[in-house]
């Protein structure tokens, strides 16, 4: 027997129901490998650019979703996916569309319809094959820009080099790294003389710097020019997306990852500390630590001509151009980022040895981070772990101002593009330390709270509602955690009976015993963000439909991670999904959470 299912509300009903909860945000969370593609535009990943995907934005907000929270949408490599390893600048190409080459679409006659059959997938949907989809859109740009050479399309000439023109910082840069590794096949950590050091040479090196580069530039104009065509028909894709997006009502969200492609680290090293790496620390979550082997930024190019201030500048500029607002990946980074030792073949080891790179006045194993301390040793609690978000006790405001010197770029450059920073989204999870406390406070930003991992036993718990400001944002999980339905399906009955329990009390649930269905459970665990303090909530895609599998498993190297996606048929998926009790239900989760005692 199905169960009864909260029929559909219209839009302006769902609308009031959150303007009276207070909630001014609701994002849908989902990557662009894991949109919807239909059989004839499918390459192996999906694109917000895809018929699907217009029709995906079309459903969520009719949901009342009022934005999506996309992932980095960089360049990665063929052999990792990982989109927090992607390029700073440069777009990835698998957000091409294929009807996009089609007759009708912005860059038609452009390839063969031959062509655009060999690059899709012989069998449509499935999960992500990255390889696949890299090798089929960099051939089908490679074909586009030999008809473009030949004469096809000269339209795009003039946009070409308005677009090189306006994009030179970048573009160059990238577009010569793409070319020397094609013909090397290897990281520039690799590479022979000067070439490694191109952007930042050693004392001496200027001159032989300088006719090198012209050199590499030269030998591969045809290669560069190739690159910048890519990245131009991308660019304009994303326009597109964005358009449709505002259309309808949609505010685009963008990521602005805390670490750095192979490419950045070189285009940018005059930008980044020599010796260490960022990771991250031993916590509740990850109490071995991560080490990320991510660039740090050099806290001696930090002021204002400095290098690292201007690719932070450079970088946010260009989000808040392009989207209506971001995610702070890992903030964390920017403020008190955990640091490393590179000199080291263990750098598990050397990770849980790091340090923050601000407060470490007086650590012997880290003597060269003292010069770079704003807290000093007196400001230290050395009972705690040096990891520890109580590590620095206390700060003046003139030390807060240091710590918040980057954040106070992005704010600025938000207000230059007319944005809110009010609508910024920092991904703050189960460690805040002091001094990115004080930074967060400065600006009115909130932190995250993953309520999947609340402590019940514990009423001080960071991811407990109870515990939420205004400004956080509310989700039960992210693409770093197990769907919502695999975890309650996993948990112990003793698991299972404290949330039932701690629903029904934070919900005044009239009838507990439907907390026993799946969905009734997580539904009422959806009512809970909407019922609590927080003006935003974001739902992962994965939760919304009733997904199991994950998207990805920090730190685990694997063929299955970033691979989950939705198929086309996703609005049949999800309605047998609320019939059968195994999706998220927005309209009853909204009617329970304006039964719940008030929480504001």
């Amino acid at each position: 027997m199905q169960r009864k299912v909260a029929m559909p509300l219209p839009l302006p009903t769902i609308e009031a129901a959150l303007a009276q909860l207070g909630v001014k945000r609701m994002l849908l969370a989902i990557h662009d490998t894991s949109f919807p593609s239909d059989a004839d535009e499918d390459i192996g990943r999906g694109s917000p650019a895809t018929r699907a995907a217009g029709r995906l934005f079309a459903y969520a907000r009719s949901l009342g979703f009022t934005g999506i929270q996309l992932g980095p949408q960089g360049q990665t490599s063929r052999d990792n996916p990982s989109p927090y390893d992607g390029t700073i600048f440069s777009r990835h190409l698998g957000n091409i569309a294929l009807g996009s080459f089609r007759a009708g679409g912005a860059f038609e006659g452009l390839v063969t319809e031959r062509s655009l059959e060999r690059a899709r997938l012989a069998i449509a949907g499935g999960r992500a094959q990255h390889a696949h989809a890299f090798d089929a859109m960099h051939v089908l740009v490679d074909e586009a820009y030999g008809s473009w050479v030949r004469g096809a399309r000269d339209d795009l000439t003039e946009r070409l080099i308005g677009f090189r023109t306006a994009n030179a910082g970048w573009l160059a840069r990238d577009g010569l790294h793409a070319a020397i590794c094609a013909e090397r096949g290897t990281s520039f950590r690799h590479w022979p003389g000067i070439d490694a050091r191109l952007w930042n040479p050693g004392a001496g090196e200027a001159d032989a710097v300088a006719t090198r580069k012209a050199g590499l530039v030269q030998l591969h104009a045809r290669a560069i020019e190739r690159y910048a065509f890519g990245q131009l028909l991308v660019h304009d894709e994303h326009k597109r997306v964005r358009a449709a997006c505002q259309a309808i009502g949609l505010a685009l969200y963008g990521d602005l990852q805390v670490g750095y492609s192979d490419a950045d680290a070189w285009a940018y090293d005059a930008a980044f500390l020599r010796g260490y790496a960022m990771g991250a620390p031993p916590s509740r979550t990850n109490p071995e630590g991560q080490p990320w082997n991510y660039p740090v930024l050099d806290p001696d190019q930090l002021d204002a001509a400095g290098a690292a201030r201007a690719l932070v500048a450079a970088r946010i500029d260009k989000a808040f151009a392009e989207y209506d607002s971001i995610r702070i990946d890992h903030p964390h980074g920017l403020v008190c980022p955990w640091v490393y030792r590179c000199d080291t073949d263990d750098h598990a080891q050397a990770v849980r040895d790091g340090a923050r790179l601000y407060e470490s006045p007086d650590l012997p194993d880290h003597p060269g981070l003292a010069r770079f301390a704003i807290a000093r040793a007196e400001q230290l609690d050395r009972t705690r772990p040096r990891y520890h978000d109580a590590w620095v006790r206390d700060l003046d405001d003139d030390q807060v101002t240091r710590y918040a010197v980057l954040v106070d770029v992005i704010a600025q450059s938000a207000r230059g593009h007319g944005r809110s920073f009010a609508d910024v989204s920092c991904e703050v999870l189960s460690t805040m330390p002091y001094p990115l406390g004080r930074v967060l406070a400065r600006h009115g930003l909130g932190r995250w709270r993953v309520t999947q991992k609340a402590n019940l036993d514990d009423t001080t718990d960071v991811y407990r509602t109870e515990n939420v400001a205004p400004e956080d944002w509310v989700m039960l999980g992210n693409h770093d955690t197990a769907p919502i339905f695999a975890l309650v399906r996993g948990w112990s009955a003793g698991q299972r009976e404290r949330w039932a329990r701690h629903l029904a009390g934070r919900l005044a649930l009239r009838d507990p015993e439907r907390l026993a269905s799946d969905g009734f459970l997580a539904s009422a665990m959806l009512a809970e963000l909407f019922a609590c303090r927080a003006e935003n909530v974001s739902i992962f895609f994965a939760d919304l439909f009733g997904l199991t599998d994950r998207f990805n498993v920090p730190g685990l190297v694997s063929d299955v991670n970033w691979t989950l996606r939705l198929p086309p048929s996703f609005e049949e998926l999800h309605a047998s999904a609320l019939a059968a009790g195994r999706a998220l239900d927005i309209p009853l989760a909204l009617e329970l959470a304006r039964q719940a005692p008030p929480s504001r």
